[in-house]
Parts: C-alpha cells; sequence; structure tokens
C-alpha cells in the first residue's frame, strides 16, 4: 500500500478545522447503538488491561486518552486501573461534550454508553463499578484538557497506561505527521505502561455532517513497523468483515495492544 497522497495534495493537522468537528452528528452515526466492530475492540482491550493489572501489583495510577473526541468507551476502559484519567482534546465542541459527560453535578454520562459498559462488565473489575461507574468517571476525569496530541512530544508528564482510538492517521494525510503523532502518545508513557491504539485501515478521509476530515491510509505493515520501536509484547487485530464497515472510505479497523519498551 502506497500511504498518503501526492505532496500537492497532502493536508496537515493544523490546516483542519477541528472547532466545526460536531459530535452529535458524529454520535449519531457511530455511538447511539453498538456497532460489532466496536464490541469486539472493547472486549480485547478490555482483556488486554485486565490480564495486565492481574498480574501486576500496581494499580492506582493515571491514564490518558489521546484525542478523546466524543467518545467515552476508552475511559470507561481505564476505570478500575487509575485513580486519574486525562482526557485531552483538541476540538472545542468535543471538549464541550466530554464536559457534560463527566459533571459530577449532572446525571452522568448519557445512557446509550451503557451499552458498552456492558461489555466491559462482564470482567469482574469492570463489574464491581457497576453502582458508581458514572460517579467514578467524573471523578477521574475531573475536568477534560484541552490540547492537542502533538504537545505532548515536548512534555515531561507521563502516564501509566494509554489509549488513543482513531487519532493519529485521521487528522493528516502525511505519513510523516502521522508516525510523529503514534510517538507523542508514545513518549509520554511510562515505561511497561500497557496501552491500546486504534486506527482505520485505507482511510481515505471522512465526513462529520458536512465537514471533510482528512485521513492517512494506513495498513497492519506501518502499524506493526513503528509501534515496534516503542513497544513489546505487542498484538494487532485486524478487523475488516464488510458487514461490519460503518461507512464507505476505508478497508476495515486495526487494533494494537502491547506496553511501553522499558
Amino acid at each position: 500500500m502506497t500511504l498518503g497522497p501526492p505532496a500537492a495534495e497532502q493536508k496537515l493537522n493544523a490546516d483542519v478545522p477541528w472547532d466545526d468537528f460536531d459530535p452529535d452528528e458524529y454520535i449519531k452515526h457511530n455511538y447511539l447503538e453498538i456497532q460489532a466492530v466496536d464490541e469486539e475492540i472493547l472486549s480485547r482491550v478490555r482483556d488486554h488491561f485486565s490480564d495486565h493489572f492481574r498480574a501486576s501489583t500496581d494499580r492506582g495510577g493515571s491514564g490518558i486518552d489521546v484525542g478523546a473526541g466524543p467518545n467515552l468507551y476508552p475511559a470507561l476502559a481505564m476505570l478500575p486501573w487509575c485513580d486519574s484519567i486525562t482526557l485531552l482534546e483538541r476540538s472545542a465542541q468535543n471538549l464541550d461534550y466530554l464536559r457534560s459527560q463527566v459533571d459530577l453535578r449532572g446525571d452522568g454520562f448519557d445512557a446509550h454508553w451503557d451499552q458498552f459498559w456492558e461489555v466491559l462488565r462482564k470482567e469482574e473489575a469492570y463489574a464491581t463499578l457497576d453502582e458508581v461507574r458514572k460517579r467514578r468517571l467524573g471523578e477521574a476525569v475531573g475536568a477534560p484538557e484541552p490540547g492537542s496530541l502533538f504537545d505532548l512530544c515536548g512534555s515531561d508528564r507521563r502516564w501509566d497506561l494509554g489509549t488513543m482510538f482513531f487519532v493519529a492517521e485521521s487528522i493528516t494525510t502525511d505519513l510523516a505527521e502521522f508516525r510523529r503523532g503514534v510517538g507523542c502518545f508514545m513518549h509520554v508513557l511510562n515505561p511497561g505502561a500497557p496501552f491500546a491504539t486504534a486506527f482505520m485501515e485505507g482511510s481515505e478521509g471522512y465526513h462529520v455532517g458536512s465537514q471533510e476530515f482528512p485521513a492517512l491510509a494506513v495498513d497492519v505493515k506501518e502499524v506493526r513497523t513503528l509501534l515496534s520501536g516503542y513497544a513489546d509484547d505487542v498484538s494487532i487485530h485486524r478487523m475488516a468483515n464488510p458487514q461490519q464497515l460503518v461507512r464507505d472510505g476505508y478497508t476495515g479497523m486495526i487494533l494494537a495492544c502491547g506496553r511501553r519498551k522499558n
């Protein structure tokens, strides 16, 4: 697979009107009803984190979801394992949505996220949080944090657990910028930190409402090669059932789970 368009057609992250990203439109298309592919991803991430912490004495650390967007399920997947969770997001509208979902003065996150929790609660560590999951998420997150993936490259902060779902390949058409983005995510994970990342395979770009957003068409080979420089024990799962595709213009989804190199 040739990665990226000709230079004249490239669109960089800084060129994108991220504040025009409409979370309501995105949720309506992707998350009001749980998709089979998201259920598979969430099950694998749940098991990855549970297996790691079941064999570890380290709990109660910090987690980060990079480029959270209007998606709560990565944060929910980290919930039993973290005292604090950073939701890093650039788009102003997405930040407003995230604030509404973790505001302790309200009723907690919207009911459609309970479908995703049902997948997680099949593991005991999640089920023990059933009655307090909404309050627990609000307490762990506090206030979502404005910021870009690329801000992390120069950061001295570190986290013990990390997720990045459909971000680095969905903000640019430039291969070098994609690789830099993955490196920025890995930069802020502590040695040995478990992580889960997901990528749209072969994406040609996407629309949210009437607004078009760029993407880089990555494949399993690129993801595997890139992560090998940063991570150990990486498992990669490609999900490309035509009946599970949620939109046109991509060929599948790639989930990569592993641990940051020591």
